[in-house]
């Protein structure tokens, strides 16, 4: 029983939480004359001083007094004696750890949002760098249309800028005190919540004691958010996997963020990569494994509820690191725009181009059009030639109506700079997204 009850081996991560809502709690008892002043302020300065000795020696794990609420009331009654008993007046361990984990996930969220926002800025000046540079765009994998690498870059710019958006939102909407509410029904002393909700920066207390205790909304969000970001960072993470893949070598990866081969020196592997994009499993398994917990729970306090931390503690951990290593390899990779090009330039991307010509020039309906542009790739396909190196008497033999001024649309520069609808890949377009980030971020 002691084994499965003790939370104290992964609830004392909470420890600065768990004094901050202490102090808050004896600092408004004081006020309310619910304790005396001396008792308040022996009871801050012994949870100041267990502060400090948490911090140089970390939390003691003493699974008979099983969790990080009685570690920390045990050690203060050790400090200054029976006064330490009248901190726990006017609130239970329901409400306790319910404010302690909002306040930690909260604190996490911030710690995501600026690791997120590093790795938006990182984006940015890769692709500041790279707004002309020409690459294959693709769907299903294959050779579509030429975008340009700074484009491409700015894509993930936009899904974390939907993931901070998402992290914001939990935030706001967790940003309740659940602290007064105690065990379940609220309690007959004159506490003052708003004080307390003040004093640990939520906009107000929670207004129902039963869903105070019971909630655990607040981790969920955080975990769906959590997964969310995640996705997007394995969705980049195998990018940079295909691109450092010789048939791509589109990128070189640095050897910070690569490791070699235990019986092949050639090799050069994109661990850090590879482990981001493992990382998004086990994180959708942590928000699986909390809405599992939660699903049938009866109001208000159950114990599976204690096992709420762990996933969320496991999900932060590996967000973070995936963070950082995409961070890290954004910054530092070596883009081989040339490689690039000469892939945009092979795979008669500019198919669509063609099409487009005939519709704007040659007033053709968009599917006849496609129509006569697959038996021009086919034929170039045939001879192993670009479509900008097919003579014009063999365009006009599959449609009279083209001309010689097809050929100005033919080449990726050409094609690159003529999407200039608001999103598109022409430079101008880019570096104007590009601006608008900047001014963003910069603006928070």
């Amino acid at each position: 029983m002691r084994e499965i009850n003790a939370s104290i081996p992964f609830d004392k991560r909470l420890w600065k939480q768990d004094i901050a809502g202490s102090k808050a709690h004896v600092t408004m008892l004081a006020i309310q004359g619910i304790v005396s002043g001396e008792d308040a302020q022996a009871i801050t300065e012994g949870l100041s001083r267990i502060a400090a000795e948490y911090e140089r020696d970390g939390v003691p794990v003493n699974m008979d007094l099983e969790d990080i609420h009685m570690v920390t009331e045990s050690r203060l009654a050790e400090l200054i004696g029976p006064a330490a008993g009248r901190l726990h007046t006017a609130r239970s361990r329901n409400d306790q750890v319910a404010t302690d984990f909002r306040l930690w996930v909260r604190d996490a969220i911030d710690e995501v949002d600026a690791g997120l926002k590093a790795l938006q800025q990182a984006l940015i000046a890769r692709a500041s760098e790279h707004v002309d540079a020409v690459m294959p765009g693709f769907t299903h994998l294959q050779s579509a249309q030429p975008v340009t690498l700074g484009h491409h870059l700015m894509a993930y710019v936009e899904m974390l800028k939907r993931d901070r958006s998402r992290f914001a939102d939990a935030r706001a909407r967790m940003n309740r005190n659940p602290l007064g509410s105690a065990a379940l029904a609220g309690t007959g002393f004159p506490i003052d919540r708003h004080h307390t909700a003040q004093a640990l920066g939520f906009d107000g207390p929670t207004d129902n004691s039963l869903d105070s205790v019971s909630d655990r909304d607040f981790a969920l969000d955080y975990l769906m958010a959590a997964t969310q970001c995640s996705l997007h960072l394995s969705r980049l993470a195998e990018e940079f996997v295909i691109w450092a893949s010789q048939p791509f070598g589109f990128v070189k990866l640095p050897d910070a963020y690569s490791t070699g081969s235990s019986i092949m020196p050639q090799k050069r592997n994109p661990d850090a990569a590879e482990l981001v994009r493992g990382h998004a499993g086990r994180i959708m398994g942590c928000m699986t494994a909390l809405c599992v917990t939660m699903k049938g729970l009866p109001l208000a306090y159950s114990k599976d509820m204690q096992d709420d931390k762990p996933p969320v503690f496991e999900a932060h951990d590996l967000l973070g690191l995936s963070i950082a290593a995409m961070t890290g390899m954004v910054e530092t990779v070596t883009f081989r725009t040339d490689r690039m090009r000469a892939l945009a330039e092979s795979g008669y991307a500019t198919a669509t181009d063609l099409a487009d010509w005939l519709v704007r020039e040659g007033d053709i309906p968009f599917r006849d059009a496609h129509h006569i542009t697959g038996r021009a790739v086919k034929l170039a396909e045939e001879r192993g030639v670009p479509l900008s190196d097919l003579p014009l008497t063999d365009l006009q033999a599959i449609d009279a109506r083209i001309t010689n001024g097809v050929y100005a649309v033919l080449t990726v520069d050409a094609s690159v700079a003529s999407r200039r609808s608001h999103g598109g890949t022409a430079p101008d377009q880019v570096r104007a997204r590009i601006a608008q980030a900047q001014a963003e971020l910069e603006a928070e």
